[in-house]
């Protein structure tokens, strides 16, 4: 059941290369529902409805939307913040204020968090608020879902940067023989497992990777790099993040206050120093690192087309939802069974999402624990699409 009342839309967490269709797709559909009034983006995430910070969507060009919908990065500002209870309070009176009845949030987990305590409190105060999470996050960790938009982008960015490490590496190994690729992924390993698309062939490039679903063993590492040495004179390393040792403690974060993000996370990275310091060390061999950093995740010329398309399709699925009387949701993707990908849209209750998280499963991790299955690149491969193919010399 409809109900008359307008709606507001935000980005919220890390910006990816296809967040910006699912809100032009909010736009556009919602443009089209007689029961929405005014549509409003929040800036900068919930600071937007904390601060009043709203733009009028209504009154953006058919054009700037076209060209917005293939625009990398987050076009209404981004935040991370830890609401506190008066904080929902106040936003729950600015959407009481501004009848907004539609509340639609871009995001991972705490995005999703942030949806079901402003659906949880508009039921007790008897407000009819229809909250829908739109799932995003490059880490692919939400539960519920088959993958998570920006995933699919991140993956093929990968799938082609480490191609193109993994040859650099090839061509100078007799004067840099070690290559460490540092990816991004706090808690969990899918950023770091897709780099196994990079291989071409087999024996290619990454020949060892590491997620943080497998404690990281300092010796178990240090044969596995001299022994691929030993193999092909030079060796790539795929490592996520967030790799933690035998005691769950992260090989490398930084613990200060100044440098954990606003949610109070410890800032990570700084794995491929800690490798390659092993490496050089106990091997003395030389070894470098590259750290891609944010840029990994907001590549629009390496975009997955399956992705921008998905991206798409839960923004419009939110709006569609919350207009027939949805609320406390988030939207899902679904894959058809069958030989040919295709995926279709579907809902779960928030209360089964926030706080859950989705580690990349041990179908999908060799038994060696550093490399990944046929089953992983089974599931990824139609996602991210064909990569550019590059011809070697016998």
């Amino acid at each position: 059941m409809s109900a008359r009342g307008n709606l507001v839309v935000g980005q919220s967490g890390g910006p990816t290369a296809v967040v910006n269709a699912s809100l032009v797709a909010v736009i556009q559909e919602a443009l089209r529902h007689e029961a929405i009034g005014e549509i409003y983006g929040m800036r900068f995430g919930a600071l937007g409805l904390l601060q009043e910070d709203l733009v009028d969507l209504r009154r953006v060009s058919r054009e700037i939307l076209e060209d917005l919908r293939r625009t990398p990065s987050a076009a209404l500002g981004t935040s991370r913040v830890d609401l506190g209870d008066d904080d929902v309070e106040q936003i729950m009176r600015t959407l009481q204020a501004r009848e907004i009845r539609y509340f639609l949030y871009i995001g991972g987990n705490g995005s999703a968090a942030t949806a079901l305590r402003l659906h949880r409190l508009a039921a007790d105060v008897r407000y009819d608020l229809r909250a829908i999470a739109i799932p995003k996050t490059i880490d692919n960790d939400l539960v519920e879902i088959d993958h998570c938009p920006g995933h699919p982008s991140v993956a093929r960015w990968l799938g082609v940067s480490v191609r193109e490490a993994g040859l650099d590496t090839e061509a100078i190994g007799t004067a840099d023989p070690v290559k460490v690729v540092e990816t991004m992924g706090r808690h969990t390993g899918w950023v770091a497992a897709s780099t196994a698309l990079a291989r071409q062939r087999e024996g290619e490039a990454p020949h060892l990777i590491y997620l943080p679903e497998r404690p990281f063993a300092t010796q178990q590492f240090l044969a596995d790099v001299e022994r691929v040495h030993r193999e092909r004179g030079h060796v790539l390393i795929a490592a996520a993040e967030g790799l933690v040792d035998a005691r769950g403690q992260f090989l490398a974060a930084s613990q200060r206050s100044v440098e954990a993000d606003p949610l109070g996370r410890p800032q990570f990275g700084g794995v491929g120093a800690v490798l390659c310091d092993l490496v050089m060390t106990h091997l003395k061999l030389k070894a470098r690192f590259d750290k891609p950093g944010t840029m990994q995740r907001v590549s629009s010329i390496l975009v997955s087309s399956v992705d921008a398309e998905e991206a798409y399709r839960v923004g419009q699925a939110a709006v569609r939802e919350a207009v027939a009387g949805g609320g406390g949701t988030m939207i899902t993707l679904v894959r058809d069974p069958g030989p040919a990908y295709r995926s279709t849209t579907g809902t779960v209750p928030l209360d089964r999402v926030v706080g859950n998280v989705r580690r990349v499963p041990e179908a999908f991790i060799a038994p060696s624990g550093h490399d990944v299955t046929s089953a992983y690149l089974d599931y990824i491969r139609p996602l991210v699409g064909p990569l550019p193919r590059y011809a070697k010399l016998q």
